[in-house]
C-alpha cells in the first residue's frame, strides 16, 4: 500500500519511520517533508505539496490508500474533511473537532460542560475587562496563567508570576497581535502546580455508535530551553517515557477524570473524531488535572513514545478508521525511551538557519539512538539548518538512565555551528 503523511516535522519524520517499517506499505510519501525524511526507507518528499488542496490532487492522482495528517494547522483547516468528501481514507479529525485544539475557549467549556477535571478560568474578548479581572485576580493569588485562544504555535500560553508581567501579556496578546488574531480572545485561569504528564492516544468515534479512546505510554516533554526548567517555553526540548511517578493510582484517576468524560463529551457532541489525541496533564497532590487538548500527537513526545511501540502503525490506523479499534492489540516493547532535542542558535527568539549538518553514521549506529529531523534542508545531498528545533535523537534503553545515555551518546554524533541543547532531559 501508498501511504501520504501531511507535515514537515519531527513527529511526522517519526510517523514515517514506524509507518515504513510495515510489510503492509510499499511507499511513503510526504507532504512536503523535511530535509531527513527523503533519507528514510521507502519515503519520498513532495517539496510542491504544501497545501490541502495540493495533498489532496497529489492523492488522488496517486491511488494513495491511507493519509495521517501531523499537524494541527491542517487539521484545523479542514485537511480531513476534504479528503474523506473525496472518499480517501484519512486519520485525523474533521474542522469541527479540531477545535479542541485550535480554540481554547471552545475546549475550556467542554471541559466545564462535561465535567473533566481542569483549572477554574474565564475566557475576555475585551482588553480593559480582561486587564481590570487579572488586576483583581493578583491582588490575591501569586501567579495566573493567560492562554491566547487560537493557534499560537507554542508562543499562546504565559504563566505570569506578578501583575506587571500579567498585563504585559494581555497587552501584547490581545493589543499588539503578538500571535495575531489567535490572541483576540484569551483565557485566564488559575496556576497549577506540579509535575506535567504527556498522555498521547489513539480515538475512534463516530455519531451513533460507541467510542473508544486508548491511551499510549505516558511521556514528559520538558519545555523550558535551559536546564532545571529555567528559561522561556519552546516547542519541547526533549521527553522521556514512561513515567515512574505516573503511577496506576495516578493513571486510574486519569480515566475516571478526564478520559471518560471527555469521551462522553465528543460522544455527546456528536463528534467524528477518528485520529489521535493529546492530554496534556499536570498532577497535582496525586490527582489529574487537564492543561489542554492537542487533536494530534504530540513533538517530541511521538519521537519518544513510537519508538516503544512493538505492533504495527498500519493496522492500528485501520482500527482507528474502521471502529475495530477497541479490539486492537497494543503492544510495548519493555524498557524506556530518550529523546534529546538539538536547536538553532537563538532559539527560541530569533535563530540562524543555513548551518551545515553533520552525523557521524558509526558513531550514532554503535549508540543505537535514531535522529528524526525537524528544522532541516536537504541540498545536493546534505544536510543544513531550516528551522529552530532541528532534529531529535531518540534511544531505547533497559531503563530511562539507560536510554538517556544511548540518547546522549547518539547526540555527539550531531553537530552543527550554534547547536544548543538541555543536559538534563529525563533526569527528573
Amino acid at each position: 500500500m501508498k501511504v501520504l503523511i501531511i507535515g514537515s516535522g519531527g513527529r511526522e519524520h517519526a510517523l514515517a519511520w514506524k509507518i515504513a517499517q510495515s510489510i503492509q506499505v510499499k511507499k511513503v510519501y510526504l507532504a512536503p517533508g523535511n530535509g531527513g525524511t527523503a533519507l528514510e526507507q521507502k519515503c519520498e518528499n513532495l517539496p510542491k505539496c504544501t497545501t490541502g488542496e495540493a495533498a489532496l490532487a497529489f492523492a488522488q492522482s496517486n491511488c494513495i490508500d491511507l493519509t495521517v495528517v501531523g499537524p494541527e494547522e491542517p487539521l484545523a483547516q479542514g485537511i480531513v474533511d476534504r479528503f474523506r468528501a473525496a472518499g480517501l481514507a484519512v486519520v485525523g479529525p474533521g474542522q469541527r473537532e479540531s477545535r479542541m485544539e485550535s480554540s481554547k475557549d471552545y475546549a475550556k467549556t467542554f471541559m466545564h460542560k462535561f465535567g473533566v477535571r481542569t483549572a477554574a478560568g474565564r475566557s475576555f474578548c475585551d482588553y480593559e475587562q480582561a486587564r481590570s479581572y487579572v488586576q483583581s485576580y493578583m491582588a490575591t493569588h501569586s501567579s495566573v496563567v493567560i492562554k491566547a485562544d487560537g493557534l499560537a504555535a507554542g508562543k499562546g500560553v504565559i504563566v505570569a508570576e506578578d501583575l506587571s508581567t500579567a498585563q504585559s501579556a494581555l497587552f501584547s496578546l490581545m493589543c499588539e497581535g503578538a500571535v495575531g488574531d489567535a490572541g483576540k480572545t484569551v483565557i485566564i485561569e488559575d496556576f497549577l502546580s506540579g509535575k506535567e504528564v504527556s498522555v498521547l492516544a489513539a480515538v475512534s468515534i463516530t455519531p451513533g455508535k460507541d467510542g473508544v479512546i486508548v491511551p499510549f505510554i505516558a511521556a514528559r516533554d520538558h519545555k523550558r530551553r535551559f536546564d532545571g526548567g529555567q528559561g522561556p517555553n519552546t516547542g519541547g526540548m526533549g521527553a522521556i517515557a514512561p513515567l515512574p511517578d505516573f503511577s496506576q493510582a495516578i493513571q486510574d484517576d486519569f480515566q475516571r477524570a478526564i478520559l471518560e468524560p471527555t469521551l462522553h463529551g465528543m460522544e455527546q457532541e456528536g463528534m467524528d473524531y477518528r485520529g489521535f489525541i493529546f492530554f496534556g496533564l499536570i498532577i497535582q497532590d496525586s490527582r489529574s488535572y487537564l492543561l489542554e487538548y492537542n487533536v494530534r500527537l504530540g513533538d517530541p513526545e511521538t519521537q519518544t513514545v513510537i519508538p516503544l511501540l512493538e505492533s504495527d502503525m498500519v493496522p492500528l490506523c485501520s482500527a482507528i478508521l474502521d471502529g475495530s479499534l477497541a479490539g486492537f492489540p497494543l503492544v510495548w516493547k519493555a524498557g524506556a525511551a530518550c529523546t534529546v532535542v538539538a536547536v538553532a542558535s537563538g532559539y527560541p527568539k530569533a535563530y540562524r538557519r543555513g548551518d551545515f549538518i553533520t552525523i557521524d553514521k558509526e558513531k550514532l549506529a554503535q549508540s543505537g539512538a535514531v535522529v528524526f529531523t525537524a528544522g532541516t534542508s536537504a541540498q545536493n545531498g546534505s544536510l543544513y539548518t531550516n528551522g529552530g528545533r532541528v532534529c531529535a535523537v531518540s534511544a531505547l534503553g533497559s531503563n530511562s538512565e539507560s536510554a538517556r545515555e544511548k540518547a546522549y551518546s547518539g547526540l555527539s554524533a550531531v553537530n552543527f555551528a550554534g547547536i544548543g541543547y538541555r543536559t538534563d532531559i529525563g533526569a527528573s
